[in-house]
């Protein structure tokens, strides 16, 4: 939500598409954007997110912007397709894409992780943001140029305490950024990645304010809080944006400074799961 001395408007006519946009930071960058004049498609696996979501942006869309939304799980080529056909829309093209949807899986060291969900896990960050890229660039390309957005963490340059496929997940997505943005620079596509640290959303929800989690993230933070999915949002218009057509390939952190430490330390929770044994590298008990 735009503060009373925060300037809006600058993107009046454009389109975007952001993926996972039913909650939390999404959500967050949807309304950012509708407020600021895009013309927004949001999407998302569960319709009825996605319809509060929609209903709670509509009030502060602004400058002729507007939101709609489309059912779609982005490890479905069929489906981001007509995702992607949706955003289309408003406008017959697309100016941007925020691949915001991704995710983790079971906390746990690597000897104990079961395949199917780190198998999960990375085709939610990496082949879901693989086929935003795929079907967005080429509308992208038509228009004469576009962003895209790919949301990381600070998961993806930092270690991650028991994170299993999450890190290697959100790395994968800085990957794909540098070299599609190699890739497209000739054809005015940019690519870049957003590193979030902890920020106050539903699925970090999960982690107790009295806990030794929680604590790490503090000591290692130099600003001592957490963000908000606003603070995400207003990087990620700003990618968005013409004011940032010059930059490209690069990955920025908005972590209150958590990324010139160290990652947060999982343990008290991994322990609590796996037991003591398991965590210095010995076989689970049977």
């Amino acid at each position: 939500m735009l503060t009373p001395h925060q300037p809006s408007g600058g993107l009046e006519g454009l389109a975007a598409l952001v993926t996972g946009g039913g909650t939390g930071i999404g959500r967050a960058c949807a309304e950012r954007l509708a407020a600021d004049g895009a013309a927004v498609t949001i999407c998302g696996r569960t319709q009825a997110k996605l319809e509060e979501a929609a209903k709670q942006i509509a009030p502060h869309v602004g400058h002729g912007g507007s939101i709609q939304w489309i059912a779609a799980d982005v490890t479905k080529e069929a489906e981001v397709e007509t995702a992607v056909a949706r955003a289309l829309e408003p406008t017959g093209t697309l100016d941007g894409v925020i691949a915001n949807a991704g995710g983790g899986g079971g906390i746990g060291p690597y000897h104990v992780q079961n395949v199917d969900d780190f198998l999960r896990v990375l085709h939610l960050n990496v082949l879901g943001t693989l086929l935003c890229i795929k079907h967005s660039v080429p509308h992208m390309v038509a228009n004469g140029g576009g962003s895209f957005v790919g949301m990381s963490s600070i998961a993806g340059h930092q270690t991650h305490l028991w994170f299993g496929a999450y890190p290697a997940g959100k790395a994968g997505i800085e990957a794909m950024m540098r070299n599609a943005a190699d890739e497209y620079g000739h054809a005015k596509v940019r690519f870049n990645a957003v590193r979030p640290g902890f920020i106050a959303t539903e699925l970090m929800a999960g982690v107790p304010r009295d806990s030794d989690v929680y604590k790490s993230y503090l000591e290692q933070t130099p600003m001592q809080d957490v963000g908000q999915p606003e603070d995400v949002a207003k990087l990620c218009r700003f990618l968005i944006g013409p004011d940032s057509s010059w930059i490209t390939g690069t990955a920025i952190n908005v972590d209150g400074g958590h990324g010139l430490r160290r990652g947060p330390d999982f343990t008290q929770f991994a322990e609590a799961m796996h037991g003591r044994d398991v965590l210095d590298g010995k076989p689970p008990q049977r």
